[in-house]
């Protein structure tokens, strides 16, 4: 099956009951049984529910999985992927990461003794030197966020391989439209649901997608232990949005290019971060492993001015300035002060997230717009 078909059917038939297409909103918080253990397949919700259950089938269909687990946020899916390590055991990490991501690496499970290493992982080679016995869990966020920098996934995964190591990625920013971690070496994929696979900023999850049996297993009973669950309505929301991934992201990706090239020619542009330029780092990376570019990019005005840079984002009216991504609207934000705010300065302006740094999510409204708001927005 096609990946535009997968959209719509992937993992999905009529609802049993009554032949429902869309699966039905199962609003409830325990099943009856005939019997002490006897039931239907579902006794409570925080274990397992059947909208969620048709959405967690969707999101493995899209990665070319075999498992998919729903969560109440991103970030409850990658405290899932955490709780597979004990005290003492290390993680390589990508350095240029979402500032939640690096918010519960550094402030909750280091206070567990998880030991974390932030590396640029723009040449794959370097992340032997951080593994050592205790290594467990490689974590890549490709195309990263916010400076759009590109990891080897494949790469990556013959060195986890080699170290029978786990790898981890954040596939939110790319989502499954544009690149299929798991088919490249992968053993788990994580989304923010709430940005592109959600796709209008009307709900809040995460999901993991993993083709081993037993990674499942394990996987699952931490969600059902720790019951970090999305709701049925929010699955519901889900379900709806991915109908419509495969051309939402189209026009994101064509809409990101043409603003992309309107910002890299404006004279009061410093930069432009966005994967689809021959200049940006490990571009012939991303068009091996990506069938596009995507809807995010930066920018940074010239010569480091924050000033300049609250300015643009105040003033714009298309763009909304906003925390959060992927929607069919376009948002701003200012990294350093908003999604990036929990990185200490210094670690954020090692990485180029400096003050002056804005960055968008395109959005599919009409190009001609969005490059007019820009325009009176910069001046």
């Amino acid at each position: 099956m096609k990946f535009n078909t997968k959209t719509i059917h992937g993992g999905q038939k009529p609802d049993a009951a009554y032949g429902a297409v869309m699966p039905p909103i199962y609003q409830t918080s325990t099943y009856a049984q005939s019997t002490p253990g006897g039931h239907k397949g579902f006794e409570y919700s925080r274990s397992g529910n059947p909208t969620r259950q048709a959405l967690e089938q969707a999101f493995a269909s899209l990665e070319n999985g075999n498992y998919g687990l729903a969560f109440g946020s991103g970030l409850a899916a990658i405290d899932a992927v955490l709780k597979l390590l004990k005290p003492g055991d290390e993680v390589v990490s990508t350095s240029d990461i979402y500032g939640g991501t690096y918010r519960l690496f550094t402030k909750i499970f280091e206070d567990f003794g998880i030991v974390f290493h932030f590396i640029g992982m723009e040449n794959a080679d370097i992340i032997e030197d951080y593994i050592n016995s205790n290594t467990k869990l490689i974590w890549v966020e490709t195309p990263t966020n916010p400076l759009l920098n590109i990891i080897d996934i494949g790469a990556v995964a013959k060195i986890a391989n080699k170290h029978h190591i786990l790898l981890a990625v954040d596939n939110t920013f790319a989502t499954p439209y544009l690149q299929q971690p798991l088919d490249l070496g992968a053993d788990i994929v994580m989304h923010s649901a709430t940005k592109y696979l959600g796709g209008h900023s009307d709900l809040v999850m995460g999901a993991l997608v993993v083709k081993d049996k037993d990674l499942a297993d394990r996987l699952c009973f931490i969600q059902r232990a720790s019951g970090a669950i999305c709701g049925p309505q929010d699955s519901f929301l889900a379900l709806r949005g991915i109908k419509t991934l495969h051309v939402r992201m189209q026009r994101h990706c064509e809409n990101a290019s043409v603003v992309a090239t309107y910002l890299e020619q404006h004279p009061k542009i410093e930069h432009v971060y966005w994967p689809g330029f021959k200049n940006h780092p490990n571009h012939d990376i991303a068009k091996l492993q990506m069938s596009g570019f995507g809807g995010m990019l930066s920018f940074t005005t010239k010569g480091n001015n924050y000033k300049e840079a609250i300015k643009i984002v105040e003033n714009l009216k298309v763009f909304t300035l906003a925390e959060s991504l992927g929607g069919v609207e376009s948002l701003a934000g200012h990294p350093a002060s908003m999604t990036h705010a929990s990185i200490p300065r210094e670690e954020r302006e090692k990485l180029g997230v400096v003050d002056s740094l804005i960055r968008l999510s395109v959005g599919i409204e009409d190009e001609a717009d969005l490059i007019a708001d820009l325009e009176q927005a910069i001046g």
